[in-house]
């Protein structure tokens, strides 16, 4: 017997009679389509914080418990046995591949890393010190004058060459728009190379000498990639969905997305926790800092800590942070003044009642950060970085909307809280 509970207005007694949506996992929802069709009355949430946008069998978030699944799989799991790959094929199709199924994606992938070589000169258009992010939003963006014959997005089969082709070229394009950014020649992907050392390579390599990617970086930023691989229905998947419910090509909605992670409240986050630490500055300020944090009328914020939808730990902390202490050991860097400032900053916050009552833990972005920082990537890299790993989750997100029979355009409504109805007065009589 399905579930339902009524809405009353307040003002005629008139009730509708609403629905109850249940998930696998986590709370019901109600359905409240029925209730401006039948009393002319919205619902109301800004932000759309307590709103779902839709159904979905992608990813589950338990912010309270500090829970992470992809297609139901615990993300601590997937980081310490799986691969970044593994992980995409697992977000686009819904289960795990067989040894097969996972050789067919991975070379698929590799053999898709070339750019179109007059995309390549799309770079050369950006100002020398152009941000990363707006070379990847516009680069993403003309995609979409590319590949006509393969955009059918009602052609299942057209969806997943799209899917295939941007996993494999946006580590290019961000790589190219780190090297247009420092002045270097570009590096072509080689096939050989697994998706992360790909990736170094690209963001490192100089024609005048070898170079060799580092197995232990390689690791970090496979795992890293896993934990932001995708989250839900966050700002930039949201945007992703909206602007693919018009039905604009695919790669028209993922430029959507970047341009959406750009903002320091989303994909942001980890490049101001790199600003804050140099604000602090030194150990000795950290508890200078820490009373600042603990002042609501002081503007100062503990960057990196903290979480929107976790209210516990989260949980990608946990797990990264074990690869940001390796990271840091392996390149012989714990005792870089910066990195010492992180780890003693982590320290105290752990181990301080305001934080921990105010459940303030430090949060992936603040792990991330110092890790990119000790790989070599630079500050405005980061949010590049975290676009390429967050392109699979639009990707699978985008297929899983398009594929519903009963998709429909994306329309939020609003409350007016403009001028009432006015007639136009003449200039002489203003």
């Amino acid at each position: 017997m399905s579930k339902t509970m009524n809405f009353t207005n307040p003002e005629n007694g008139e009730v509708t009679e609403l629905p109850m949506i249940e998930g696998t996992l986590g709370p019901a929802g109600v359905d409240v389509r029925s209730v401006y069709g039948q009393q002319g009355i919205f619902t109301y949430d800004p932000s759309f914080s307590s709103t779902c946008s839709c159904d979905s069998a992608i990813t589950y978030i338990d912010g309270g418990n500090g829970i992470l699944l992809y297609r139901g799989y615990p993300v601590d799991q997937l980081a310490k046995n799986s691969s970044f790959i593994e992980v995409a094929y697992l977000l686009l199709n819904g289960e795990l591949p067989n040894a097969s199924e996972l050789e067919e994606f991975d070379t698929a992938i590799r053999r898709h890393t070339m750019l179109n070589e007059s995309l390549t000169k799309f770079f050369q258009g950006f100002r020398y010190d152009a941000h990363p992010m707006a070379m990847l939003t516009g680069v993403v963006g003309s995609l979409s004058g590319f590949y006509h014959d393969t955009t059918d997005i009602y052609n299942p089969e057209h969806r997943k060459i799209f899917a295939r082709r941007m996993i494999a070229k946006i580590p290019t394009i961000a790589a190219a728009a780190y090297k247009r950014y420092v002045g270097q020649p570009f590096v072509y992907p080689k096939n050989e190379l697994d998706y992360c050392s790909n990736l170094l390579r690209m963001l490192f390599a100089v024609p005048a000498e070898e170079y060799e990617v580092d197995p232990v970086a390689a690791k970090a930023l496979d795992v890293l990639f896993i934990l932001h691989a995708d989250h839900e229905q966050n700002a930039s998947t949201s945007t992703v969905r909206m602007a693919g419910s018009t039905g604009c090509n695919p790669y028209a909605a993922i430029s959507s997305g970047i341009a959406a992670l750009w903002g320091p409240a989303h994909g942001g986050a980890n490049e101001a926790v790199l600003r804050m630490l140099d604000q602090i500055g030194d150990v000795s300020q950290i508890p200078r800092f820490i009373e600042k944090a603990k002042d609501k009328n002081d503007p100062f914020r503990l960057m990196g800590f903290g979480h929107r939808v976790y209210k516990n730990f989260d949980p990608r902390a946990n797990i990264i942070r074990e690869y940001c202490h390796q990271v840091l050991e392996h390149l012989g860097m714990e005792d870089n003044p910066l990195f010492e400032l992180a780890l003693k900053l982590e320290e105290v916050a752990l181990n301080d009642d305001y934080f921990k009552e105010k459940k303030l833990y430090p949060n992936v972005d603040f792990y991330s950060g110092i890790i990119y920082k000790a790989l070599g990537i630079p500050v405005n890299m980061f949010t590049p970085m975290f676009a390429i790993a967050r392109t699979v989750g639009w990707c699978a997100h985008w297929m899983e909307m398009i594929g519903d029979p009963a998709m429909r355009i994306a329309r939020p409504r609003q409350i007016y809280v403009g001028s009432d109805q006015r007639d136009y007065v003449q200039m002489n009589q203003r």
